[in-house]
């Protein structure tokens, strides 16, 4: 997967808050077809490849239901290795008759449900990157119907047996109260808009399609969610090098956006409130 390979920035773990630790852990295993990687009382970390942690639920006694517009996550999305794997998790939804929402981009196809708090989750696999049409440093994505059949009978020799290990974090999508701003903030972290789109728009590093996708779809300055809600709690960009992070950093001081360091780990939020953990791994 060269887009999660140096010398790019991209997505990693994504940490969510959730309600039901074990209703949340039956869904990400039996729907999803994540496994679990380590657990504790009220955590538990998720992975494709039994080494990586791809997505982080933690259930507190007092988290509370999302019931209002806020910014924070809009979906999380898994990208698979292979057109064929995108088949056998359509025929998996089916069997199980789980209801799901689809979309053709152009760039990829993916496949949108959600869990048992509402996070959204997308899972896609992209199309070659020789076939995505681009003008100048924009790329051409829009929101079409799936070939449901093509895509099904593509795997259709393809046996489900939950994520594949080469599954990645392929990008992480976000709503903010202010796309200008959230703008400029990614653009410090080493971002570059490759799409902009009606109320959203796009940033990638290494001419990607998207690494993080930002709307203000519920609605412009929309506040951010209190700290005990159910959502985001943070996600991690995995930077390149030390060189690439420090930069990265500067450029977040230079705007004066606030950087903490806790444990080694880099903290920054962006205009939105919305947690990012920056590494070098």
């Amino acid at each position: 997967m060269k887009y999660h390979n140096k010398p790019y920035t991209f997505v990693e773990l994504v940490e969510l808050k959730v309600m039901n630790l074990e209703e949340s852990l039956t869904f990400y295993q039996e729907v999803v077809g994540f496994k679990v990687l380590e657990k504790q009382d009220n955590k538990a970390l998720l992975t494709a490849d039994g080494k990586t942690a791809l997505l982080s639920l933690e259930q507190r006694t007092d988290f509370e239901p999302k019931t209002q517009k806020t910014t924070g996550l809009y979906h999380f999305a898994l990208l698979l290795p292979t057109r064929a794997d995108l088949g056998a998790v359509l025929k998996h939804f089916i069997e199980i008759n789980i209801r799901v929402g689809a979309g053709d981009h152009l760039v990829s196809e993916a496949l949108y449900l959600n869990d048992p708090d509402g996070n959204g989750i997308e899972i896609y696999s992209d199309r070659p990157d020789t076939d995505w049409k681009w003008n100048g440093e924009h790329v051409a994505m829009d929101t079409l119907q799936i070939d449901a059949q093509s895509i099904l009978a593509e795997g259709a020799s393809t046996k489900w047996e939950g994520l594949p290990a080469g599954t990645v974090m392929g990008h992480i999508h976000l709503h903010v109260a202010d796309l200008q701003t959230a703008e400029k903030f990614y653009n410090a972290l080493g971002l570059e808009v490759v799409t902009p789109y009606p109320g959203a728009l796009f940033m990638a590093t290494g001419k990607y399609h998207h690494h993080i996708g930002m709307n203000t779809w519920a609605g412009v300055g929309a506040p951010a969610a209190a700290e005990n809600i159910v959502g985001l709690e943070a996600f991690t960009l995995v930077y390149p090098s030390n060189e690439v992070l420090n930069t990265a950093i500067e450029n977040l001081k230079s705007i004066d956006a606030p950087v903490t360091e806790e444990n080694g780990i880099y903290i920054a939020k962006d205009p939105s409130q919305n947690k990012i953990k920056l590494i070098v791994k």
